[in-house]
């Protein structure tokens, strides 16, 4: 993504959560480099990006351009957002060639705590996202080097649960 659209991006967050430029750069950055950053003028280090994305309260995929796949430090960034719960931030990084492997770990795991999370439901409609969510976990838990067999079994687990929780419901309803 070139330093303007990103720039852009940063702005606009600041201005959607009505925030001036001293409020965000704290004792991190200058506010100084914060206008080049905001401007086109600069490129924010790896760190820096980290830290607007946390000071703004935006996930990384946000500022990253949907056609521009993740760079290494958006991935140290991925395995944050999974770490604070942010599990849609990691479902909707795109691929990268060299962290393929690790992305479809990382969105296994969210989409296995998102359908936990859902499972624990009594309705139908969110009984019906979290088998899809186990779904996709299963998927992307047979991916790559980092192949897990017990998170796609505990996604298998959760589908039976939520497919008896649902037949309980339907038989209800008749």
């Amino acid at each position: 993504m070139d330093s303007v659209t990103l720039g852009k991006k940063i702005k606009e967050a600041r201005l959607r959560k009505k925030l001036t430029q001293n409020e965000v750069v704290g004792d991190f950055i200058t506010r100084n480099m914060l206008s080049q950053i905001e401007s086109g003028a600069a490129n924010p280090s790896v760190k820096t990006l980290e830290y607007l994305c946390k000071v703004l309260e935006i996930p990384p995929n946000q500022l990253i351009d949907e056609q521009t796949p993740p760079t290494a430090g958006e991935y140290a960034m991925l395995r944050d957002a999974y770490i604070k719960g942010r599990y849609e931030a990691v479902i909707a990084a795109e691929k990268a060639d060299g962290f393929d492997d690790e992305l479809a770990a990382l969105k296994a795991r969210s989409y296995l705590r998102l359908a936990e999370r859902f499972s624990q439901s009594n309705k139908a409609e969110q009984l019906q996202c979290a088998i899809e969510y186990s779904r996709r976990c299963a998927e992307e838990a047979s991916k790559g080097i980092f192949a897990d067999t017990s998170t796609a079994d505990s996604a298998k687990e959760i589908i039976k649960s939520c497919a008896a929780k649902l037949s309980e419901f339907y038989a209800k309803m008749i």
